[in-house]
């Protein structure tokens, strides 16, 4: 009895490469099962982007995705997330050499002694503060960068990497997930739809205070568990990938002269980030040359010679390489299903079974239909640029205000992203973190089904109070 209970306990889940593997797989067999096909794409007048004419869809020859060019997606998804994967690279490199002049360790520490016993209040505004960012500015992957800092935070006040991750990527997720004045969901969504830009703030708003509540309410419930007993940590008995954690050689140091400075210097460059993203449209290149930058000054400033700084970088970089890597393992799940010729297929049929049914129904269906493509177009301007020109016109046929439909587009693109592998910026999150996919997943699971039943509250009430202007 005893040796089949151990027994039980040794089953792992399989490495996230290998789960994300198999997905690849199971995707290149569908474009050999579901036919292919495509919709004509023309320009929109509302937004100058490219969207689909939903009158134009027909099928086109078969283009399976065969075993050498499954392998092949593998490479091509890398060079299509090059970026990210620089960015993670940079940051990692970075984050190491700051660490390295102990600035980082004592400026923590000086934190947490500050926080005393306010340290769930800190939490709950950091997770607020980025939930602001994703609805306003639809920080995603930049966020990423967030997560070392706020690690290195966790472990000083007792808490694990969950939390960390938690109150970063899920704070930021969100507010993109409730849309508030996302310029790269709900902008593009609605001007694809011919809405007011940002109509129905009001209605978004509401429901962004009651996910933001109840995530709160989740992450700390999670925090006092933890603290009463850490062998209910989700981590507990994790191995770290990338190497065990090791324990900061400057704890206990006192904060100088340079240190400081140090610290002023990041921080400086963080509000600097911000701005240089909001104002000047920055995107990964401009983020990681700054964090490259930063990671230079801070360890000239802490008196690290030119060599010290490059074996940072390095080792740094090195610990991330798995956090990079599996970016664009999991991109290759997207373009398996684009390169099948596949997605416009799914898109056309789904979209063709809501035509008739009752208007909750249909309502909350265009809302899971949008949260399965999600899975597929897993880009919120790009789902909206697919999906927006045949949900619009179909919403009018069935009665349906077009900022419901909207709101099933943004409800459907955010909240699986807690979850969906083929989400580039949650896999990067989970990757840097070092939570293993599997353990995240446990941990989640039940907040993101929490977000999908208050999703499906808000369309129901959307659809019945005709949520306007049209």
């Amino acid at each position: 009895m005893e040796k089949k209970k151990k027994k039980k306990k040794s089953v792992k889940i399989p490495h996230t490469f290998v789960l994300l593997f198999v997905l690849v797989i199971i995707c290149a067999i569908a474009t050999w099962i579901i036919p292919a096909g495509t919709y004509d794409y023309v320009v929109d007048e509302n937004t100058g982007r490219e969207v689909v004419d939903p009158d134009s869809f027909h099928f086109v020859e078969g283009q399976g995705v065969g075993p050498f060019d499954m392998m092949l997606e593998f490479i091509k998804g890398m060079e299509d997330s090059s970026d990210i994967i620089f960015l993670i690279f940079i940051v990692g490199g970075s984050f190491m050499i700051l660490q390295d002049t102990g600035a980082m360790t004592a400026g923590v520490h000086a934190m947490a002694r500050k926080f005393g016993k306010r340290q769930n209040i800190v939490l709950l505004l950091f997770m607020f503060l980025f939930s602001v960012l994703g609805g306003t500015m639809g920080m995603a992957e930049e966020v990423i960068v967030f997560i070392p800092l706020l690690a290195s935070l966790c472990k000083e006040l007792k808490l694990d990497r969950m939390v960390a991750l938690a109150v970063v990527m899920i704070g930021a997720r969100v507010g993109f997930t409730t849309g508030l004045i996302n310029p790269f969901t709900v902008g593009v969504a609605q001007g694809i739809a011919g809405l007011p830009l940002y109509s129905g703030l009001w209605y978004r708003l509401i429901w962004y205070g009651i996910i933001l509540v109840i995530t709160g309410w989740y992450i700390m419930r999670y925090v006092r568990k933890i603290r009463k007993d850490p062998t209910l940590s989700i981590m507990y008995g994790v191995e770290v990938e990338g190497g065990e954690d090791e324990e900061d050689e400057g704890a206990g140091y006192a904060l100088d002269g340079r240190k400081t400075a140090t610290i002023i210097m990041f921080f400086a460059g963080l509000i600097f980030m911000v701005f240089g993203v909001f104002e000047w449209g920055w995107f990964m290149e401009e983020i990681a040359t700054l964090f490259l930058i930063m990671g230079i000054l801070g360890g000239l400033i802490c008196g690290m010679k030119p060599n010290e700084v490059a074996k940072s970088f390095i080792k740094g970089a090195k610990e991330f390489c798995f956090a990079a890597l599996v970016v664009g393992v999991a991109r290759a799940v997207m373009l398996t299903l684009q390169d099948g010729g596949i997605i416009d297929t799914v898109v056309y049929y789904t979209a063709s079974v809501l035509d008739g049914l009752p208007k909750v129904i249909a309502a909350n269906g265009m809302y899971a239909f949008q949260t399965i493509l999600n899975f597929f177009i897993p880009s919120g301007s790009g789902l909206a640029a697919t999906t927006m020109p045949i949900m619009t016109p179909l919403a009018d046929a069935l009665d349906i205000s077009r900022q419901t439909a909207v709101l099933a587009y943004h409800y459907g693109d955010g909240f699986t992203n807690l979850i969906f592998p083929t989400t580039g910026s949650l896999m990067a999150a989970v990757a840097v973190s070092k939570v293993p996919f599997e353990r995240y997943l446990k941990w989640v699971m039940p907040l993101c089904a929490i977000w999908i039943v208050i999703g499906i509250a808000s369309m129901t009430i959307a659809t019945l109070i005709n949520l306007g202007p049209f």
